[in-house]
């Protein structure tokens, strides 16, 4: 899409920065599939995550992750409610997800980077990246306590589980989850996680300047052994670039493929066509490639931003 802002989701009409544009593009999708459903819990966990990620939840520090902004959490967001919209347009009425199940996928979208965030009493942890290797854990035990207060207390339990599927704390397969709609929800959060943040505009600039450095300090880049051996995953920003397409191809979306169900097929039930994801995401990939056959990353030069440097609104 030539003329997508970079604010904007794969359709280039919604700003994916703005937490009411995407609490009410979700919501209109969802009315429309799930016609008479109550959807104020979902109305009421965007306004506490905005909170969240504002620094005005309670007992919480302001998000300061500048991967893992609040950007990137409405933009996958987005993706999830496309993916179960897709699936139930096209399901026989037995097998689609539902309402409820909707619901709670999208809470659990919203709510899958809260590991990264600070607690009050973690004033003094440098930067919520360091949590990266157990933010999955931490967002789970997160799920578990909020979403009693949502009217979910019956699927806090469940919803634990399911937020593992957009880490790697746990393998996919080790994820016990016993109703097969609800492990195809896991699916569709995963498969989200993934393709939100690919197809996101500036994602190759991001990768650099701001993922990187949560893997540094998060110890992804560089881990020491227990027998003081150091593994070195990424030498440094240019190297992860660099490492980019084959993670994409031998990671990104073999998990999708052979480990989430293919859940991206839905998106094209969405789309009622090709999927706009899988676009954006080619495109980004092939402009890396041809980035790194020509030996010039000066052409990754759009300049990217993290919400979490940006001062927050006013409640």
């Amino acid at each position: 899409m030539h003329n997508r802002l970079n604010q904007n989701d794969v359709t280039n009409r919604v700003n994916v920065e703005d937490s009411d544009q995407v609490r009410d593009a979700v919501i209109a999708l969802y009315a429309a599939r799930y016609p008479g459903a109550d959807l104020a819990s979902l109305a009421r966990a965007f306004d506490d995550v905005k909170a969240l990620f504002d620094g005005r939840y309670p007992g919480y520090l302001r998000c300061d992750t500048l991967y893992h902004d609040s950007r990137h959490t409405l933009d996958m967001t987005l993706a999830m409610a496309r993916l179960v919209e897709g699936h139930d347009r096209i399901s026989p009425a037995a097998e689609a997800l539902g309402a409820r199940r909707a619901v709670l996928g999208v809470v659990i979208a919203l709510l899958h980077d809260s590991g990264y965030m600070r607690r009050a009493s973690e004033a003094s942890v440098e930067n919520g990246a360091v949590f990266t290797k157990i933010h999955v854990s931490r967002s789970a035990d997160f799920l578990a306590r909020y979403l009693p207060a949502l009217g979910f207390g019956a699927e806090a339990e469940t919803a634990a589980r399911l937020v593992h599927f957009t880490g790697y704390e746990m393998d996919v397969d080790d994820i016990k989850v016993a109703e097969p709609k609800d492990r195809l929800l896991g699916y569709m959060v995963g498969t989200a996680d993934l393709i939100g943040q690919m197809s996101d505009r500036m994602y190759l600039e991001k990768c650099r300047e701001f993922l990187y450095q949560e893997f540094v300090l998060g110890s992804i880049a560089r881990e020491t052994l227990s027998d003081g051996r150091e593994i070195v995953r990424y030498a440094s920003a240019e190297d992860l670039i660099y490492k980019t397409p084959g993670f994409y191809e031998y990671v990104a979306r073999d998990r999708i493929n052979r480990k989430l169900g293919a859940a991206d097929r839905w998106a094209e039930a969405h789309f009622d066509g090709p999927s706009l994801y899988q676009a954006e995401i080619d495109a980004n990939m092939k402009y890396l490639r041809e980035a790194i056959e020509s030996a010039d990353l000066h052409r990754l030069r759009r300049a990217c931003y993290s919400l979490s440097r940006k001062p927050s609104k006013a409640a």
